[in-house]
């Protein structure tokens, strides 16, 4: 075989491999956007411009703030297997889906955000859970509205010390976009998943291979969660340093893997130790997603949420 031949077979495959990966990228894009049309978001007006939620559920209520990369739609997924008997009430924080992004915003205003939604449905108090990058906005509203706060739960949260955004924000904007998060899931996926919280030597089986592949597919599309993102890395969770912990005077859980490699167990422990009467549910293993671990979550959330 001639060296033309085999240099027109080999561009011939280099094109075709090309071609199938743009095939398969604009494939799971559809998919992903099939799942963020298929939850049924609502969208309230704010003084902060649009506000989506989405809520399931029937019981007592839950507000959830939700994590980094996720939504309304991320927010009900990230709690399923701990609420299964409460009315769960999501809003997309600041940038995220269908919320706007405001100028100079804070963890401050999102709370004054949740708080609009409260009130559109008629809700004078709500137990709430931070996830990750969502505990800022959840401690600021237990600090600003105690009495509408009835317990505070904080899962694999971001407390002060944990680690922050080192990177310039412009190469976050770059990043955290669909053709750059999925090249990173389809190439690197160990990679990724570290990115996504996930420690070594998981999955652990069927199950937990199950929720880890759900939960990393959950962040896409990528495109309308850029902004919040950002937002999150380089605003809610530096701010959270400065927070007067010891100030909360609502009761309040902590759950966080001791092998989290994004939040540190150390930071949330410490945490723990300056909020009054706050308890630490230290697990063993699972990371930041908590992997194999939803049995014995939900059954501490439960308990303490029916104090």
């Amino acid at each position: 075989m001639g060296t033309a031949v085999v240099r027109t077979l080999v561009a011939g495959a280099a094109v075709a491999g090309v071609g199938a990966a743009v095939v398969r990228y604009r494939q799971d894009l559809a998919a992903a956007q099939a799942r963020l049309d298929a939850v049924d978001r609502q969208v309230i007006a704010s003084r902060f411009g649009p506000v989506e939620y989405a809520e399931r559920g029937t019981g007592e209520p839950v507000l959830v703030s939700h994590g980094i990369f996720h939504g309304s739609d991320g927010g009900l997924l990230s709690v399923r297997d701990m609420l299964v008997d409460r009315r769960v009430v999501v809003p997309s924080r600041f940038g995220y889906l269908g919320s706007a992004m405001p100028t100079d915003a804070s963890a401050a205003d999102q709370a004054e955000a949740f708080v609009a939604v409260l009130d559109r449905l008629g809700l004078s108090a709500v137990d709430v859970v931070g996830i990750s990058a969502g505990t800022g906005a959840a401690v600021q509203l237990a600090l600003r509205y105690p009495d509408r706060v009835r317990h505070l739960v904080v899962s694999s949260g971001n407390f002060p010390g944990s680690g922050t955004a080192q990177a310039p924000p412009e190469w976050a904007r770059v990043f955290y976009s669909d053709p750059a998060m999925w090249l990173l899931k389809v190439c690197a996926r160990p990679m990724f998943a570290g990115l996504m919280g996930v420690p070594d030597g998981f999955p652990r089986g069927p199950e937990d291979a199950g929720v880890m592949a759900e939960m990393l597919e959950s962040v896409f599309p990528i495109g309308p969660r850029a902004r919040g993102a950002v937002f999150d890395a380089y605003v809610t969770n530096p701010e959270i340093n400065s927070y007067p912990l010891q100030e909360l005077r609502v009761p309040t859980l902590i759950v966080h893997a001791v092998d989290d490699p994004l939040a540190s167990y150390a930071a949330a422990a410490a945490g723990a130790a300056r909020i009054p009467g706050a308890r630490l549910v230290s697990l063993e293993s699972g990371g930041h997603l908590q992997l194999g671990q939803a049995d014995r979550v939900r059954t501490e959330v439960s308990a303490f949420l029916d104090s």
